[in-house]
């Protein structure tokens, strides 16, 4: 194994998905109230998202051009829409909060939810991905599709980690139903305008 590739592959990851890591701070801090299965849900929506990703990418480096570039930018509507509904449910449940004596939080983000933010978010990892996977040979792609995976374990655990931090954890739980939409809707909002989307 060649460890310049895999050296490459660690910081390309890294680099590319810092960002993962407060979006999965968030979604574990969701799931946290439904124990291990909101957990599993996270981590299963977090590897369909970015399996999509390695695919579209893997594909891109073919040349079949699955995502065209300019189709990229739209992406953004994905969390920019589950930010809005995220939104609306928060504020449709906010008079049973203020009745309650301890809030009953909405349950934690599906599968679907996770994965549908996690391709969006890492749109433009697909622009990185292709050019590099086009060059580095089957062999190169290989290393790079077994790093990523592996970094997704590792992001997987680390966002985990935080959101169980009592600090962390305690602010999650008071304003998580706050924090995740205004986080995907930031998040599909820069993934729109930095993608020039709709002419901003």
């Amino acid at each position: 194994m060649d460890l310049g590739v895999v050296g490459q592959a660690v910081g390309m990851f890294a680099v590319t998905n810092v960002d993962d890591l407060v979006v999965l701070a968030v979604f574990f801090g969701q799931a946290h109230r439904d124990g291990r299965a909101g957990a599993l849900r996270v981590v299963a929506g977090q590897y369909l998202g970015f399996i999509a990703i390695l695919v579209a990418s893997i594909v891109g480096a073919l040349g079949a051009g699955l995502l065209p570039e300019s189709v990229i930018p739209y992406l953004g509507l994905l969390p920019l829409l589950l930010g809005v509904r995220a939104g609306w449910q928060a504020w449709r449940q906010r008079g049973e909060h203020d009745q309650a004596e301890e809030p009953q939080p909405a349950s934690g983000p599906s599968v679907w939810q996770v994965a549908a933010v996690t391709f969006a978010n890492g749109g433009d990892n697909i622009g990185v991905y292709v050019p590099v996977f086009a060059t580095v040979g089957t062999g190169g792609v290989t290393i790079f599709t077994a790093v990523f995976l592996i970094g997704v374990a590792a992001w997987c655990a680390a966002g985990r980690y935080l959101a169980t931090r009592p600090l962390v954890a305690q602010a999650l739980s008071r304003w998580g139903h706050i924090v995740l939409p205004v986080v995907l809707i930031a998040i599909g909002l820069t993934i729109l305008i930095e993608g020039h989307a709709f002419g901003l």
